[in-house]
């Protein structure tokens, strides 16, 4: 008898540890199974919730000036920038910058490049002296050079240069008629947007003799008309002139004045002479104001 209870007692220990073993296994499955699902879970929440950065970065201007790839996030990126940009800014009939507040503001100039785009030579490094200074300019185009060289508008698109429309052809506009000076505007608009994906918002006209009719169509296309306030007179200058970066300089510095609307060319030596221009007026206390934040109408 007390054998026969020793042996029961000794097959009911033996059940019991192979029960609390079996459990003890199921139990570390389940637990290590409880710990890798909300892993997952919380993964996939970050990837399906977690907003791509072009939609949580509010790009500043210098964030979007980089040699980015084009496409659509590019894009996206570049127009969120401008959306975050306010507009400080308007252009009188003098064609000066002028804040629209008091406490704006008012040493600043507007840096305007015209007749391009014309070589990457000349706009990769005049990219990099703008990227230097943290400052940005109106890339004032022309139609029958975007059609020959797209690539070249895409260059200073996606290195964070303004597009401006210039015409296609650069004739003279104030005596044409309604129907050719709308072609010569209206052409350059299509063109830009089929290649960069938005067409231009300012428009300066060659020579600046855009006359009523360039004004009353640049209106229609919602752009800003300007001429100038500030000739660098680098078009007047020649190839083997000597001096042309102090000349330039001096052309510029002699006409200074809060708000100025600075006309430059893409011309080797104007690319010379930028970085010695905009550390001068950086001097002078100015600073180079934001095309996208000025109101695309004149007052």
């Amino acid at each position: 008898m007390g054998k026969m209870t020793s042996v029961l007692l000794l097959a009911t220990l033996l059940l019991t540890a192979c029960g609390n073993s079996g459990a003890n296994g199921k139990t570390a499955e389940d637990t290590n199974t409880t710990n890798n699902t909300p892993t997952a879970a919380a993964t996939q929440s970050a990837e399906t919730t977690a907003p791509s950065p072009e939609v949580t970065a509010s790009p500043t201007p210098e964030a979007s000036a980089d040699g980015g790839t084009t496409g659509s996030n590019n894009t996206a990126s570049k127009d969120e920038a401008s959306a975050e940009i306010p507009l400080l800014y308007h252009m009188n009939k003098n064609y000066d910058i002028v804040p629209n507040k008091e406490t704006t503001n008012k040493k600043v100039v507007l840096l305007t490049f015209d007749d391009g785009p014309k070589d990457a030579e000349m706009i990769n490094p005049l990219m990099d002296v703008l990227d230097k200074h943290q400052a940005k300019a109106i890339f004032f185009v022309n139609g029958y050079r975007v059609k020959a060289h797209p690539e070249l508008l895409e260059l200073i698109h996606n290195r964070g240069g303004i597009i401006g429309n210039h015409s296609w052809d650069h004739i003279v506009l104030k005596d044409k008629s309604y129907t050719e000076v709308k072609k010569q505007i209206e052409d350059v608009q299509n063109a830009v947007k089929e290649i960069i994906g938005e067409a231009p918002q300012f428009f300066r006209p060659p020579h600046g003799a855009g006359g009523d009719v360039g004004k009353k169509i640049s209106a229609e296309n919602g752009m800003l008309y300007m001429t100038w306030s500030n000739g660098s007179l680098d078009w007047e200058m020649k190839e083997k002139e000597t001096g042309k970066t102090d000349k330039l300089i001096k052309n510029v510095t002699d006409q200074l004045h809060s708000g100025s609307n600075i006309l430059m060319h893409e011309l080797p030596w104007t690319v010379e002479a930028l970085d010695k221009l905009l550390t001068t007026l950086e001097g002078k206390g100015y600073s180079f104001v934001d095309p996208r934040s000025i109101e695309l109408k004149m007052r």
